[in-house]
């Protein structure tokens, strides 16, 4: 058997193409190293990203919740009805709403037999008439309840600070002795009966129940925060 003896040219040949194989697989071998080392570099940087997006997309719902909290919340603010406050009733008022004041207190005259004991306001026949401040019926009907027949129609009110209210010529009378009425209660209607020149509402304050004890009743209804 003959032994092969291979050409000194394509020994070189072949030693030059190994040589280029080894070559590029070292090339190749290191690029992929390059790109996996590359790969493994940026990777974190991707993730960093992705985290910041992942934390403003969650502060921007957590300011959007608090804005939607506060309209929601202003919204049942406004939207809750707010309560009156409940003015207190006042103690006295006028004993009729629209008026002409005609004879006053204390003034003299042929009309009465002594000086006029109250104040006279000038009203049509049929007037609602009201009790000036709350209290209990102690007199009410002709012959001005008992005080006499100058009165006509009459009524008296007892009155929680001692005093007295008087009303007098009424043409009718809506409440009865002992009943308990509100200030501004509805107790009579204006008339011209007794002793009168002409249709009003005389009207007394007194001390006692009886005739002889009035007070100025003008004076005593503006001490009292009643504008006449």
């Amino acid at each position: 058997m003959s032994k092969r003896v291979m050409n000194p040219a394509a020994r070189i040949t072949a030693v030059a193409l190994a040589t280029a194989g080894l070559g590029a697989t070292l090339v190749a071998g290191a690029g992929s190293a390059f790109a996996a080392e590359g790969k493994a570099v940026t990777a974190p940087a991707a993730l960093t990203a992705s985290a910041a997006v992942a934390a403003q997309a969650d502060a921007q719902a957590h300011v959007a919740a608090q804005v939607k909290a506060a309209v929601a919340k202003a919204a049942a603010v406004k939207a809750t009805p707010v309560k009156a406050v409940k003015k207190a009733s006042p103690a006295w008022v006028k004993p009729v709403a629209s008026y002409a004041l005609s004879a006053s207190f204390n003034q003299g005259g042929a009309m009465w037999a002594h000086k006029h004991s109250g104040q006279d306001f000038a009203v049509p026949i049929g007037t609602p008439v009201h009790a000036a401040a709350a209290g209990t019926v102690v007199k009410a009907g002709p012959y001005g309840g008992g005080d006499g027949p100058a009165y006509g129609n009459a009524i008296v009110i007892k009155h929680g600070n001692g005093t007295y209210s008087q009303y007098a010529h009424l043409s009718k009378i809506k409440v009865s002795i002992g009943q308990k009425v509100g200030a501004g209660q509805q107790i009579a209607l204006s008339g011209n009966t007794g002793n009168s020149s002409g249709p009003h509402l005389h009207f007394e304050i007194r001390t006692t129940p009886n005739y002889g004890s009035a007070v100025n009743p003008m004076a005593f209804l503006r001490a009292h925060g009643v504008g006449v």
